[in-house]
Formats: C-alpha cells, structure tokens, sequence
C-alpha cells in the first residue's frame, strides 16, 4: 500500500522506516506469492497494474478492519473506570475543568479519584495502582513517567502572623535559614529537626502556633489558612502541576484523559 500510494520506492521506503532494497524484495516476494506483477517498473516511474489497483482498494479494507478489531479488543481489556491519584487540594483548581472535558470523550470512562499523602501518588503509579496522577515537578520523582505539564506558578513561604517576616512584600532562602523546616514523609532532607508530616493539612496548625515554616507551591495554600500569611519567596524557582502516567501504558483511555487534560489547561490559561 505504502508503494502504491506513493508511486516511489524511495519514498515509500523513508515512511515505512526500512531500507529501499528490502522494500523491492518484499514487492517482489508479495508478487511471486500471488503470480501477478502488481506494478509497472520504469528507470523514471513506478505505476499500478490492474492487479496492484485491485490488491490496494482490498488492502485499504483489510488494514481497516484490523485496525478496528485493534482497537475493539484493547477496549474490551480496559477496565469501566480510570483511576487518578492526586493530593487532597493538589490540582489548583484544574480538577473540575478537566473532569468535564474528559466526560466530552467519546470513550469517557468513570474516573476514581485517590487521594493520597507525601510519595504515594507516584508509587501508587508505578505499582499500577492508579492510572493516572496529578504529581508535583520538581518535588515528585517523574522517571519513569510520560507527563504533561498543566499548571506552573511560584512558590511561597507559609509564615505564622507573627513571624518577623509575615509583614514582607517577599522575601529569599536565607530569610528562612533560622527557622524549622518540617519533615515530609518519604521525602530526604538535610532539614531533619522539624516535625515529620505527611500532607498541608499536617503542617497547618504547626505553623499557626509558630512551631515550624515552610516553602509550597502557591496553590497548596491559596487562599492563606487563618493566623498564616503567604510570601512569595524570590528565589525559590516555579513549582508545576504535571498529569503523569506510565510510559509503557499507550491505553486509549489514558490517551483520551491525558489529551481532555492538556485541552482544559489550555482553556485556563488562555
């Protein structure tokens, strides 16, 4: 078909990623094979027989029908739902927008949401417990996973009212060197006397009675929790929201969420 369309070994060749000698072979087996000569070969020109017009429109039927029967048999094998981890108020606001664009899907299917704390999410992924995750760059490790960029804002430091800084337009890293760090769960340090927490809510209440700070993406604390202030921390770099899943995994329900997503974000920013 590759050949027929084209009407040139060469570029038939390039589009089937082969070696041009190996593709007249495999002509020239196809035509042994049925007993016909399927095309006429000239120094300046490569045409059709009757037999190569009549081997292409029942070619294009053929590939059709396997590429349905493809893509029937990989949805039978897919389960009724897809399974999306994301941390509990860790998808600034994109959930909503990317749930609806999803269900406009053709193959939509009903997503599960799991929350989950600290490095489960991108556990959760690579053990193929969930499908897809909302996973933060660059906090979360992404080897491993193909992942789409949906949100990136900057980060800022959750300060009680009272803190000495609270009152700052925005402050730097060295601001913060006296003050404790917590400990995220799963997470390595060189900040090891603070508190160990698993999730914002944890951290919360301790930086409200002044026992610890720390430096979040923007959207985890957005608006400010009462008797905290957020300062934008200068030089703390961008934090962004990334939908990940398995590299391998090429389901079409995944490229269905993974393409709704892409459309939402856009639609947000835009």
């Amino acid at each position: 078909m590759a050949v027929a369309e084209h009407l040139h070994f060469g570029r038939a060749a390039r589009q089937l990623r082969i070696a041009q000698p190996a593709l007249s072979k495999t002509i020239q087996r196809i035509e042994s094979r049925l007993g016909v000569d399927l095309f006429v070969r000239t120094s300046r020109s490569v045409a059709l027989t009757a037999a190569g017009t009549t081997l292409l429109e029942h070619g294009r039927h053929a590939l059709n029908a396997m590429d349905i029967a493809v893509h029937r048999t990989q949805q039978a094998s897919e389960p009724d739902h897809l399974r999306l981890a994301m941390k509990p108020g860790g998808d600034a606001g994109l959930l909503p927008g990317l749930l609806a664009a999803y269900a406009e899907q053709q193959d939509a299917k009903r997503v599960e949401i799991m929350f989950c704390s600290g490095t489960d999410r991108a556990r959760m992924l690579r053990d193929g417990h969930a499908d897809v995750a909302l996973l933060y760059a660059p906090f979360d490790d992404l080897a491993g996973f193909t992942t789409v960029t949906l949100h990136v804002e900057d980060r800022v430091a959750l300060l009680p009212q009272t803190h000495p800084l609270a009152g700052r337009v925005s402050i730097r890293l060295k601001d913060l060197a006296g003050d404790v760090f917590p400990r995220w769960v799963g997470v390595p340090t060189d900040q090891s006397a603070g508190p160990e927490i698993e999730d914002v809510n944890e951290l919360v209440p301790l930086v409200q009675i002044g026992r610890a700070v720390a430096v979040l993406p923007r959207s985890l604390v957005s608006p400010a929790p009462p008797a905290t202030v957020c300062v934008p921390v200068e030089d703390a770099g961008t934090s962004s929201i990334a939908l990940a899943h398995n590299a391998h995994d090429h389901r079409n329900t995944v490229a269905a969420f993974v393409t709704a997503a892409s459309s939402a974000a856009c639609l947000r920013t835009s």
